[in-house]
């Protein structure tokens, strides 16, 4: 069976073959063009196009570092079908290091865009009707913002079938049912018809060693399954699934200390941090409400009342 022509960015994509275009954005206030790499790799066999994303927030290093890492090890050179690959979405906020694009929006709430809308909101039409028609899957690779530490996961909605079994696949510590957000990039796709799943892991402004073994093994695992590149999955656990989950507040303001493991599965009334003053006159100890999983702990060391502190699961 032969190709059929893969146009993409009003280009003819050539078999076998490196290709980089540029997603043009628009420039800078000082006339300097700002463009978004975009890396295609397609074999001579048909089959199917998967895109890997990263960088929708511009301080969202880990998923950059993944992305960068399968590259290096040429694991996006398919023996089958296309991979495409943009390591840096946001390209405004990856240079400042700032989750926003410089009119102040978050890019993952303006999709699909419009033509004639903000600045974000123009990128996100320009993708939206370019880039996204042309590929099957997704992977779009996040962070926990600021100080949020993510223990990897996937997250998929739990009515998703396609998602959850590629989640499975992917086998991460855990996957977590999230329903998609209004204006997200995960939204938009699935209404298109596309399988996305969304990898969490590790906080922001961050290169987590870790993280990035674990986001590369599962999109390994992934390219495998689908028939793109040839190789084992590997199965390193049974992850686990967060079904429920909500967030731990800080009763108190204060200085923070956490006494648990992110990722750990706790049992009621475990210590799970600590709220104290730097006067000594207080100190108040944080319980695990129930037996629970943790997949986000909050790593900055001064709380205000109010702070989303733990993420755990809930089993009811």
């Amino acid at each position: 069976m032969l190709n059929k022509p893969f146009i993409l960015l009003g280009k003819e994509i050539p078999e076998g073959k490196r290709t980089v275009l540029d997603l043009k954005v628009a420039k800078l206030h000082t006339r300097t063009t700002v463009n978004v790499p975009v890396i295609i790799e397609r074999s001579t066999n048909p089959g199917p196009v998967v895109l890997l994303l990263a960088g929708i927030h511009g301080d969202e290093t880990n998923g950059v570092g993944i992305i960068r890492e399968i590259i290096n090890q040429k694991i996006n050179k398919p023996k089958n079908g296309t991979i495409i690959c943009i390591p840096v979405f946001n390209i405004f906020g990856y240079l400042i290091q700032t989750r926003e694009f410089p009119d102040g929006r978050d890019l993952n709430r303006m999709f699909p865009g419009s033509a004639t809308g903000s600045l974000a909101s123009q990128f996100a039409y320009q993708f939206t009707k370019e880039i996204a028609p042309y590929v099957d899957y997704v992977i779009d690779f996040h962070t926990g913002g600021g100080e949020r530490d993510n223990i990897s996961q996937i997250r998929c909605n739990k009515d998703d079938e396609k998602a959850l079994e590629l989640a499975k696949v992917f086998n991460p510590p855990m996957i977590v049912y999230s329903s998609n957000i209004a204006k997200s990039l995960r939204d938009t796709l699935n209404k298109m018809g596309k399988t996305i799943l969304l990898f969490e892991g590790g906080k922001s402004k961050e290169l987590n060693p870790t993280i990035i073994n674990e986001g590369v093994n599962g999109t390994k695992n992934i390219l495998i399954h689908l028939g793109l590149i040839e190789g084992e999955i590997s199965v390193r656990a049974t992850p686990v699934y967060v079904k429920k989950a909500k967030w731990l507040r800080a009763q108190h303001s204060g200085m923070f200390q956490i006494r648990v493991k992110n990722g750990a599965f706790v049992k009621k009334k475990d210590v799970l941090g600590i709220i104290q003053d730097p006067f000594g006159e207080f100190k108040k100890k944080i319980y695990a409400p129930e037996n629970c999983h943790i997949f986000c702990v909050n790593q900055t060391p001064i709380v205000n009342k109010g702070d989303a502190l733990f993420h755990i699961s809930l089993e009811n």
